[in-house]
């Protein structure tokens, strides 16, 4: 009989898991995800802003490819009898073996007052969230200066230059790039009249905006909180390895290493690249060590030795409104070089980059970095 494989979560490396584990083994395969649609998850700061994004049904990006699509959400799992239990049926759904690729969303916890008051880019209803609230907003103060930060502070000020928007970071803006990166960081947020506020910790956030660890108040209509993300804790309540940010821990070919027939991947698992190297949360790690995961499952499921993991980082790739974006152009380890593309022939690459992921999740066998 053929072998079960499942898959939880049909983002950018779910999806891509699900297709290439129908191609390359002879198992059964089905996809469970709580919305029928794709989300687009790195444009979401443009559908905050107010544009428009396309529309991705899941059905149809699994079409005549074998895999069975359940659109449900995961409630446990039950690591014993290999079960999983969903939220809209009493139905359990067995599997031999699982691609646990449920993804991240933000972190609503850490700091009192974001549950309540803040918003974020994190999923579609999010940002549809934000984008509602703009309309009666003048202020919006976005938290975290990370990649998601910087991007949705720039689309925002870009869209509407008549909103006063303050990006805030615990460090320096744009720590992990060149100084080259950085200098254009600041000119882009000064043409754009984005305020920056660096060595800003929030304490908590308030209706009328953030109290700062220093006591300062910085005021706000509306808090943008970019500022760390969380996962689902399906795999620790399952009893997976997982580290202290509830991501489960696996080995070379992505599988837990407490429960060798579950392969983890994208952001809720704690990958990590030959070096020892912990892998970033993005699609840049994501689509290539999903490809190396399914090919290592399929491996193991045929009776082969899997081929180690191979990666390196390129670059990283950010937007700044739909004119200009900023290519940081990256050693092996992700460590900076002083090069960098920058204007409108950024932007231009930056949406090729983009548009790219979604050739991939329909032609997810199209060779990557590994």
């Amino acid at each position: 009989m053929a072998q079960q494989i499942v898959v939880v979560g049909a983002g950018y490396t779910g999806l891509a898991a699900a297709k290439l584990a129908a191609r390359w083994t002879g198992a059964r395969v089905t996809l469970i995800n709580a919305g029928d649609r794709f989300v687009e998850r790195v444009r979401l700061h443009q559908l905050a802003a107010g544009q428009h994004l396309r529309d991705l049904p899941l059905a149809d990006l699994v079409e005549g490819t074998g895999v069975e699509l359940i659109v449900d959400r995961v409630t446990d799992i039950d690591a014993s009898a290999r079960t999983l239990r969903l939220a809209g049926t009493s139905r359990e759904v067995s599997y031999d073996r699982l691609i646990y690729a449920v993804g991240s969303a933000a972190d609503t916890t850490s700091v009192p007052g974001v549950a309540e008051h803040a918003f974020s880019v994190a999923t579609s209803d999010d940002a549809l969230s934000l984008k509602q609230r703009l309309a009666d907003s003048e202020v919006v103060a976005v938290v975290g200066g990370g990649l998601t930060g910087i991007e949705a502070a720039a689309e925002l000020a870009e869209t509407h230059p008549a909103l006063k928007v303050r990006l805030l970071t615990r460090g320096e803006l744009g720590a992990g790039l060149s100084e080259l990166g950085k200098d254009h960081l600041r000119r882009t947020f000064a043409r754009l009249g984005v305020e920056i506020r660096e060595n800003a910790s929030a304490s908590e956030v308030r209706a009328d905006g953030l109290l700062l660890a220093d006591g300062a108040h910085v005021a706000a209509d509306t808090v943008v909180w970019t500022a760390g993300f969380r996962v689902p804790d399906l795999a620790e309540r399952a009893g997976f390895a997982v580290d202290d940010s509830g991501r489960v821990i696996v080995d070379g070919e992505f599988r837990s290493v407490s429960h060798p027939e579950v392969t983890a991947i994208g952001d809720a698992a704690a990958g990590r690249m030959r070096t020892g190297q912990e892998l970033r949360m993005a699609c840049a790690t994501g689509l290539p060590s999903t490809q190396h995961a399914v090919r290592a499952l399929a491996a193991r499921l045929a009776g082969r030795e899997p081929r180690r993991l191979r990666f390196r980082y390129l670059n990283q790739c950010i937007s700044l409104g739909r004119k200009d974006a900023l290519v940081q152009f990256t050693h092996a380890d992700d460590t900076p070089k002083e090069s960098v593309l920058t204007g409108r022939k950024a932007a231009l690459y930056k949406e090729m980059i983009v548009r790219g992921t979604i050739v991939f999740e329909r032609h997810p066998t199209i060779p990557t970095s590994l």
